[in-house]
């Protein structure tokens, strides 16, 4: 399998290089040269499968020869070792719960794999990589996990200061070792835009910098494993599936869909977002204005310019009534969120934070133009890490997971920056 850049599409790079660059040298985001649908038998065979034999199936063409056999299943066993459950909350609702992994975030996924690809890529050399990662919540603290004790691999988390919770900044600045965390004066996308910058940047190339954020092509595609499991789950019910994701840098809703080009069913796709509704006004009128991103209480939603997107219009090849037959988005206030949260609690007793809220909207809203349909949206984290929303709204106490107790009493060890040459002068 070859990748090319969305920049430049003469440029092409195996998975590796992909993987270990990270972003193209022309700023591109990469993109695999062909997609080959699964074979009929496989989706009519899949409640049969094991979760690690579908992701295997799922991501075997895009890995190619760069990694064995042995070895990429060895690497989705050890990413894949926590459960995917669709809970149903009401008739013909259901969450897909991708927060039962070590730091309670869907990105567990993403990160844990791309980890041990880069484990594998470096096994043989003692160079050391420096991992790059943009966190607007949950990204900094699964990539932390994913990558601690890496051998060669240093990760360095840059973080807006104030807009992450105090969970899931202790997830992202309390492990030492490998990890460093800068905290940066500003908002999502200027430590995405320090990030990308970075990159460019010749004087840092002996740095040998890659990104964790999913702009990776090993932190994007494994996102696809659990939309499989929502369709493995739910094709007895033998209706048409509408799958909302609350979305930030549309890094989840984009594997969806290439799901989806790989031949697995799924209806309708709903990029759900807050009040950084970039996606649903160029839906509206048609022209891509990207905004400084806005702070919210679905904070890992944050984002102004999301990086993926240019990925979704690729996969419709920029036809956009192609892709308005599959996929649609709405945004929501926090207001709305807020009351969805209550609301979900006091009719069902299930407890929903506010990521899963505004894909819970979103979710109903598509709903109610598909009357036949079962709908599946998408809780990316634990409602415990947002327990300064969670708690009043709900009037209650949630109990701390496992996960949460190992960081918490732990000192917060981070760096302070605000410009582009304070980062710089810390990677030298």
């Amino acid at each position: 399998m070859r990748y090319y850049s969305l920049n430049n599409k003469s440029h092409k790079v195996s998975f590796e290089e992909a993987v270990v660059a990270g972003l193209a040298p022309d700023k591109g985001l990469y993109f695999p040269e062909s997609i080959t649908p699964l074979p009929d038998s496989f989706f009519a065979n899949i409640e049969n499968l094991s979760h690690e034999e579908i992701a295997f199936e799922a991501i075997r063409q895009f890995v190619g020869n760069a990694i064995p056999e042995p070895e990429l299943k060895r690497i989705i066993a050890e990413t894949l070792c926590f459960h995917f459950p669709c809970v149903p909350v009401e008739d013909n609702v259901f969450s897909l719960e991708l927060f039962h992994g070590p730091t309670m975030a869907f990105k567990d996924v993403g990160a844990r794999f791309m980890s041990r690809c880069l484990a594998y890529f470096n096994r043989n050399d003692n160079k050391q990589v420096t991992v790059l990662v943009a966190t607007s919540g949950d990204t900094g603290g699964a990539v932390a996990s994913g990558f601690l004790g890496v051998k060669g691999v240093e990760v360095i988390i840059l973080y807006p200061s104030g807009k992450v919770s105090d969970i899931q900044e202790r997830q992202l600045t309390t492990l030492g070792q490998n990890i460093k965390a800068l905290e940066v004066d500003g908002v999502f996308d200027d430590c995405q835009d320090m990030v990308k910058k970075g990159f460019l940047d010749d004087s840092l190339k002996h740095k040998n910098l890659t990104s964790a954020n999913s702009i990776n092509i090993a932190r994007w595609l494994p996102q696809m494993f659990y939309i499989f499991f929502v369709y493995q789950q739910l094709k007895k019910h033998n209706k048409p599936i509408i799958l909302s994701c609350p979305s930030g840098n549309f890094g989840n809703i984009c594997a969806g869909i290439m799901a989806k080009k790989l031949g697995l069913p799924i209806s309708h796709f709903v990029a759900s977002t807050n009040v950084n509704d970039t996606v649903p006004r160029f839906l509206e009128k048609g022209s891509y204005d990207p905004k400084p991103s806005i702070a919210t209480i679905s904070n890992a939603m944050d984002v102004g310019n999301p990086s993926n997107f240019i990925r979704i219009q690729e996969l419709y090849n920029n036809d956009l009534s192609e892709f308005e037959k599959d996929f649609s988005s709405y945004s929501y206030t926090d207001s709305e969120t807020e009351a969805t949260i209550k609301d979900l609690y006091n009719r069902t007793k299930y407890i929903a934070e506010p990521h899963g809220a505004v894909g819970y909207l979103g979710l109903k809203k598509e709903m109610a133009k598909h009357p036949n349909s079962i709908g599946v949206f998408l809780e990316t984290a634990h409602p415990i890490k947002f327990l300064d929303t969670v708690e009043p709204l709900l009037d209650l106490k949630l109990p701390i997971p496992t996960q949460i107790e190992s960081v918490l009493g732990k000192d917060k060890v981070k760096t302070k920056i605000k410009t582009y040459e304070e980062f710089k002068s810390f990677l030298r």
